[in-house]
């Protein structure tokens, strides 16, 4: 009987890496994990200064049942790993007019809440549109996400009345926009295409599946924070034998005669494999670790946006804000057109705040709350200079932060209430992750043929190499990372008889 294991080599100790990981070594594989950071999670971190903490990368989690499967994949339950708390309200939303509603999971109370806010047409119409999401989510499911890289032929092969229903000629706006009369709803459900860094003005409507997954399934937070996630797979991988080297970042993958071999570390040592898995940024590692006969250009895709991160330790409680907040811009269309055609960042932006001490208390000082701001910001360009404008940016935030609480009757007075302040920058990102552009989702969906042109998780001219991060099939956000990594492996295993 053949007991060979085969040795397999992950670049990037990230959610899509760590994935890949556990699903390898699951099927018997002897996996090395190669990092260049001292933590794993990738852009999931964590920052603590002063008695305060803050998730500094993904902040809500939804597909719970993707994570349920990795877990049971390696024969564990998620349950024993982290504490899954269901948020409720999901998120509360703020507008310029002074309209506030909370997001709820429960299909029969999101009813009254929009019936009660909105009245009785667009109640009904909500419950329209999430049938409508429903269908997008059962039909592309499959083909899309929970699979291979779909072609043009799985597209083809799907009934004719399904590739109507996709719903792939409209933009997320337009069909939301057939759905409620009120604005501010299409300006709610309008806001899912950010999920994976994109404009609801220009992405496809078979996006608007997002807001199923995260209205219909629930959304959670994991207690002690969105970090706890990073340490939970760590913790599996490590039980099944993974060996992870943090603070070794990798240099090249190796390629000989077509066939990667395995990686050089900065150092200058080799790990050898039979195959590798490559959990950076894709257009990073084309141009930074693969020799350059065996580079592809994926320039050509337009980058998702990138963000700016404000991290402010504040003094005071504020009972009329949830975990997770939206303060809504006036003009939303301008706010992506100035990250995807002006490519500035947004004078008036929407601006999301998440207190996850309104959770986990221990997460700020008595009578202090942890506020983590995040604006969505453009790629990388020469549009926009984060270096000299970065500073005054900042300073326009958090005085806009003040008249959005102000217009929804919070007082906060910045000069007062802020005991310390971090800020992460595009460059920061780009930089700390080695993101193409600083972009957070890797590349954007504002076309139809996103789904087909990005990358898939298997190399086309490079045998045994494999991808797993937000920039590959099947996207940006937790838990298509996570199928990222279990689709590599899976074709990994399938490729070295596992």
């Amino acid at each position: 009987m053949n007991h060979y294991r085969p040795r397999i080599v992950v670049v990037g100790a990230g959610i899509g890496g760590l994935s890949a990981a556990i699903s390898l070594a699951a099927r018997g594989a002897r996996v090395t994990v190669a990092e260049r950071l001292d933590r794993p999670g990738g852009k999931m971190g964590e920052v603590r200064a002063e008695g305060f903490r803050w998730d500094t990368g993904p902040s809500v989690i939804t597909m719970r049942h993707v994570y349920e499967k990795l877990f049971s994949l390696a024969g564990r339950a998620l349950d024993d790993y982290l504490e899954l708390t269901p948020l409720h309200p999901i998120t509360r939303y703020f507008w310029p007019d002074g309209v506030m509603i909370d997001a709820l999971a429960d299909e029969a109370a999101m009813y009254e809440v929009i019936r009660n806010t909105f009245g009785p047409e667009d109640a009904n119409g909500y419950r329209r549109f999430m049938r409508y999401a429903r269908r997008l989510h059962d039909i592309v499911g499959g083909p899309f996400l929970y699979r291979h890289k779909p072609s043009w032929r799985d597209l083809l092969s799907l009934p004719l009345a399904d590739v109507l229903r996709i719903d792939a000629l409209r933009t997320m706006h337009q069909a939301i926009a057939s759905y409620f009369k009120s604005p501010h709803l299409v300006q709610l459900f309008d806001r899912f295409a950010t999920y994976n860094g994109s404009s609801p003005y220009r992405a496809p409507a078979t996006l608007n599946v997002i807001a199923y997954v995260e209205m219909a399934q629930g959304a959670w937070y994991p207690r002690g924070g969105v970090f706890e996630f990073a340490r939970a797979w760590e913790r599996l991988a490590n039980e099944l034998g993974v060996e992870i080297r943090y603070g070794e970042p990798v240099q090249e993958i190796c390629v000989r005669s077509g066939v990667a071999e395995g990686v050089r570390l900065a150092g200058g040592a080799v790990l050898p494999a039979d195959a590798v898995v490559c959990n950076v940024d894709y257009v990073w590692a084309q141009r930074t670790l693969l020799p350059a006969h065996g580079r592809k250009r994926a320039e050509v895709l337009e980058p998702s946006c990138s963000g700016f991160v404000m991290l402010l330790g504040i003094r005071g409680e504020f009972p009329h804000l949830a975990h997770h907040n939206i303060f809504f811009t006036q003009d939303y269309p301008r706010e992506f057109e100035d990250i995807f055609d002006r490519r500035i960042a947004p004078s008036d932006p929407t601006l999301y705040l998440c207190i996850t001490s309104k959770s986990d208390p221990d997460h700020a000082p008595a009578g202090c709350e942890n506020w983590f701001i995040l604006v969505n910001a453009p790629a990388l360009s020469e549009a926009f200079d984060w270096s000299s404008q970065g500073e005054h940016y900042a300073q326009h935030i958090r005085a806009l932060l003040a008249a959005r609480l102000a217009r929804a009757s919070i007082a906060f007075s910045p000069s007062d209430a802020v005991l310390l302040e971090r800020r992460l920058t595009p460059l920061d990102l780009q930089a700390t992750y080695g993101g193409h552009r600083g972009a957070i989702y890797g590349f954007s969906s504002n076309t139809r043929t996103t789904a087909f042109m990005r990358p898939g998780n298997r190399d086309g001219q490079i045998r045994r190499l494999y991808y797993a991060s937000g920039s590959v099939h099947p996207g940006g956000g937790v838990p298509l990372v996570t199928l990222s990594g279990m689709a590599a492996a899976e074709q990994a295993a399938r490729d070295l008889g596992l």
